[in-house]
Order: C-alpha cells, then sequence, then structure tokens
C-alpha cells in the first residue's frame, strides 16, 4: 500500500511591503493549485506574507499586524489543500522568521527557522530571533518536515527532522541570484538530502526587489541528491510534482533537466531586474542616453526586452566631440530594436555653462571640468525629460567604471536605476556576443570599437585606465577575492598598475554612495556586501 502526495512548488513574483497583493496572488494560487492542478500541498517561498527582504518595516507593529491579518485572512478563506506560509511571527519571546502549515481553517504548526543568515546582502539577526525545534506535520498520514532557506545550509534542522520522523522536508526559499549560486544549490542540496536519505521541496521566489534579484530555480531532489524536477528559471512557475510514499521508499520520477548557459542567466537576471525595479516603482516605461557606445547599447537591448520598444526611449545626446560612426551606430541600435528616439545635441547648454563660469576659470587650462561638464548636461536633460515623461532613467556606466570612478557624479550617474552596476567590461562584451545571437540588434562596430568616452578629441578610455582586460582582473582580486596590493603584484601585476587601481577604488567610495541602485549579480556587489567608509585611512 503506498500513499502519493502531489506538491505545488509556487514560485511566484511577490511585492515586498504590498500585503494586499501577495495575498490575493498566495489565495489564487493556492485556488489553482487545488481545483485545477488537483494538488495536495502548496509551498510557497520564505517570508511570502510580506515579500522578501522586508527589513525595517518588520520594525513597524501596524506592518507586523496587517501581516498577521493577511495570514489569518487565507487561513479562513482557502481549505481543502496543505498550504505551506511563510510569515513573520512575534511572540513574547520576540520576532520569528517562520513558516505555517494550514489545512482546513486551521494551523497545524509553525515552523521557526533556525539559522538566521548575516552576512552579505542579509542581515536577519537585526530583526529575528531563531528557532531551535523541528516541526513535524502529518499530510495524508505521510510525517513531512519544513525548514526555511540558510536552515538547507547547516547540517542539523534536516538531521533533526529524520530523527523526529520526517519522510520528506519542504523548504520555503528566498534566495539571490549570483552567477554561480544555482550550481551552489545544488551541490548543497544534493549534500543535505544524500546525509539525511530524505527527498527536498526548495521553493524560491522569483522577482527582482531592488537591487536584489531572485532567480527561482525551484526544484526537487531526491534522497540521493539528484534533482528530479525544477521550475526553471526567471519565471512564475506552478510545478506540480508527484512523490510516492510506501512502507520502504519514496518513488520520485525524474523529468530531463536544461540549465541555461551562464551568460543567459546573467542576462535573464538583468532583464528581470529592470522590469521589476521599473513596474514595482510604478514608471511608466524607460529613458537611456545612448552614445553609440558598447555600455548603452546593451542596456538598451536589456531594457527593451524587459520593458518592451514602446515604452523605452533612447536620447541621443551629441557634442562637438562626438564621432559621426557614434550617432550612425546609435541610430541603428535604436532602429533594430525598433525604439523611438530623440537626438537633442548638447551644445547650447555646454557652451551656455561655459561662458557662464568663464569669469571664473578665467586663466585655467582645460580639464576633466570641462569634460564632466559634458556628462552633466547630458544628466540634466535626462533628468528633465523624466520629470516630464514619467520614465525612469536607467543609467549605463558598468562596475569596473563605478569601481575606479571612471563616471560623472551628477552627469552619466544621475538617474533611477544602473542595469549594469555588477557586470566588469568584459563580461559586457560576453553579454552583448550572447543577446546578438538571439537575433543580431547590436552593430558589430559598436562591439569591436575601442571604448571612449567621447568627452575630448580623439579620447580613448586607455588614456586614463589600464587596458580592461587587466583592470577586469586586478577588480577581481582587489574587490571580490580581497588579496592585497602585495598579493596581487605577486601575481605578475605591475605594482604602480596596482596601486594606482586600488587608490581610485578608494577615492571614490563617495561616488558610488550616491549612484542608483543596480542589479546585484555576484556576492561582492557595490551596496550590502561591500559596506566600506567613505573616509578612511586604509588603502592596501
Amino acid at each position: 500500500m503506498s500513499t502519493k502526495l502531489r506538491i505545488i512548488l509556487a514560485q511566484l513574483n511577490l511585492c515586498v511591503g504590498d500585503i494586499p497583493y501577495n495575498l490575493n496572488k498566495l489565495r489564487d494560487a493556492a485556488k489553482l493549485a487545488r481545483d485545477t492542478l488537483t494538488a495536495d500541498v502548496i509551498v510557497f517561498p520564505e517570508l511570502s506574507i510580506t515579500g522578501y527582504p522586508p527589513e525595517d518595516l518588520l520594525f513597524r507593529k501596524a506592518f507586523l499586524d496587517e501581516a498577521t491579518e493577511a495570514l489569518y485572512e487565507f487561513k479562513n478563506t482557502i481549505d481543502g489543500i496543505y498550504c505551506v506560509i511563510g510569515h513573520p511571527y512575534k511572540t513574547s519571546e520576540g520576532l520569528f522568521n517562520a513558516c505555517s502549515v494550514i489545512y482546513d481553517g486551521e494551523i497545524l504548526g509553525t515552523y521557526l527557522k533556525q539559522h538566521l543568515p548575516n552576512y552579505g546582502v542579509f542581515d536577519e539577526c537585526r530583526y529575528f530571533i531563531p528557532g531551535n525545534k523541528s516541526c513535524i506535520i502529518s499530510m495524508k498520514g505521510i510525517p513531512v518536515g519544513i525548514t526555511i532557506c540558510e536552515d538547507l545550509w547547516y547540517d542539523a534542522p534536516i538531521q533533526q527532522a529524520a530523527k523526529d520522523g520526517a519522510r520528506i522536508i519542504l523548504s520555503p526559499n528566498a534566495s539571490p541570484f549570483e552567477v554561480d549560486k544555482h550550481e551552489n544549490r545544488q551541490i548543497t542540496l544534493a549534500k543535505r538530502a544524500k546525509a539525511a536519505g530524505l527527498p527536498i521541496v526548495y521553493v524560491n521566489n522569483v522577482g527582482g526587489q531592488d537591487d536584489l534579484i531572485f532567480d527561482g530555480g525551484s526544484m526537487l531532489v531526491n534522497q540521493d541528491g539528484k534533482i528530479c524536477q525544477h521550475a526553471g528559471f526567471f519565471n512564475e512557475n506552478l510545478l506540480p510534482v508527484d512523490v510516492e510514499f510506501t512502507t520502504t521508499e519514496t518513488i520520485i520520477k525524474s523529468q530531463p533537466i536544461v540549465i541555461p548557459t551562464k551568460e543567459q542567466r546573467i542576462y535573464e537576471a538583468l532583464v528581470l531586474g529592470v522590469r521589476d525595479y521599473v513596474h514595482k516603482s510604478h514608471f511608466k516605461g524607460a529613458l537611456i542616453g545612448l552614445s553609440g557606445g558598447i555600455d548603452s547599447a546593451l542596456s538598451l537591448a536589456i531594457a527593451v526586452d524587459a520593458l518592451g520598444h514602446d515604452n523605452v526611449t533612447a536620447v541621443l545626446m551629441p557634442s562637438r566631440y562626438t564621432a559621426d560612426m557614434s550617432n550612425e551606430d546609435a541610430i541603428t541600435l535604436a532602429n533594430n530594436l525598433g525604439v523611438h528616439y530623440e537626438i537633442i545635441s548638447i551644445e547650447p547648454v555646454f557652451e551656455s555653462f561655459l561662458q557662464t563660469l568663464a569669469p571664473v576659470f578665467a586663466g585655467k587650462k582645460p580639464d576633466i571640468t570641462e569634460e564632466n561638464l559634458q556628462s552633466r548636461c547630458r544628466g540634466m536633460i535626462l533628468m528633465a525629460m523624466s520629470n516630464k515623461m514619467g520614465r525612469m532613467v536607467l543609467t549605463t556606466g558598468n562596475r569596473s567604471e563605478l569601481a575606479v570612478g571612471y563616471s560623472t557624479l551628477y552627469g552619466d550617474m544621475a538617474g533611477g536605476f544602473c542595469v549594469l552596476k555588477d557586470v566588469p567590461k568584459q563580461l559586457v562584451y560576453q553579454l552583448a556576443d550572447y543577446r546578438n545571437l538571439i537575433n543580431p540588434v547590436i552593430p558589430q562596430r559598436i562591439i569591436d570599437r575601442p571604448p571612449t568616452a567621447e568627452l575630448a578629441p580623439n579620447q580613448k578610455d586607455e588614456d586614463t585606465l589600464p587596458p580592461y582586460p587587466v583592470l577586469d582582473n586586478i577588480l577581481d582580486l582587489y574587490l571580490n577575492q580581497e588579496l592585497s596590493i602585495d598579493e596581487i603584484v605577486a601575481r605578475d601585476f605591475p605594482r604602480v598598475t596596482v596601486e594606482k587601481v586600488v587608490q581610485m577604488i578608494h577615492k571614490n567610495e563617495y561616488k558610488r554612495r550616491q549612484s542608483p541602485l543596480g542589479a546585484r549579480i555576484d556576492h561582492k556587489a557595490f551596496g550590502k556586501d561591500r559596506r566600506y567608509p567613505v573616509v578612511a585611512g586604509f588603502k592596501k
């Protein structure tokens, strides 16, 4: 005799703080799972009532009260299916990151997250206290264990559930995207499943939240550590999985699984990050300053794929230093993508600034000041159009430039969201090549042309910076791997180059503090992952 459980992995795009929206989404998913997909169980992501991460909203009593009311409203309106739903849970001891199992108007049990991540982008210890007990719920007579997200990265919670009789683990998650995150999850889940001899249902949320991107990747791993079913990446999904239990066996059928390439995952992450940031911020669309260079070209392609060509406007803002080929390539790109574009020369504004400042600048040679003025003219034009049109300005700087301050505060850094903020220059080229494999929209001349800001005659990026392959390697070693100057020099990089790059990194911390948010794709992104003082004496 055997018992079957049909479990829905509810990979949903929720909105932090919009509890009524989330509640409606959870109810609709539960009804669809019950009535159409004939499911016994549905598992929602971590803190699905509030969205993740709610951050300091958790300090507000009104917010916690609304979340609790939504939980009970859900409980009272959904029956006939076991619902595993995440929510904050306040007791006399403190606030917990919790997950309750609801069935036929009753809360059958509540699990309290035991391991609270407090590194990188996570600061759960600021809000929650940890639980210390397993939670085993009988579902159709099958003992089911619950864990939450970070608990999977430790042995004890699953071993504890196994010891208490669990036959399967259900785990709600809110795990942000990183370049190698899927592979790390797969290794960890396989290790935990094999050690406990239990299958794991891993349910992750999907969508952009500020600079975080949640990629989904929900999956069912069997007791041998093999991925049997997968919900895919970057899209919502209600994935039904069937698990059969006998007295001695747990039987799970496998389906073929195709994991996208690294470039495809990164590109789709950036598209999702832009789409959700613009939409959840309630903007009508986006504006991009289009220069004819590789960064703005890739940013425009991502924006169009995220928002649709009718919702993106490109703005060409040539100056006395803009080459004809820059305008030609920008127009070709805009036409390839079906984007409306405007051409607004910055010359009248730039000349007016020069005349206004002439008395103050008398006797001083032109320098980077005049270069930055051009960038700030463009920033003002874009922000004025944003105000008038209700469209968000997407900035186009890449991680390599932001790291060393090769950008202009209140100029090309002015905007609402930076598409490539966490994308090194070399990766920009790889992603451009990937996008052209879908259909060739980015002119090859843009990809092949040496990078230039075109703020001075015959200017090239390498006039100021090391070649990008060298710069990106140094930045990876110093920022991502946290090696010292001496350790980097020992890897055959010229000391003078390394010291110059490190000096530029620290000198420009103040710029990055004022830059717009951008999509995070790596574990050392500028933002919560890297919390360095603006004023500091340590520069090694």
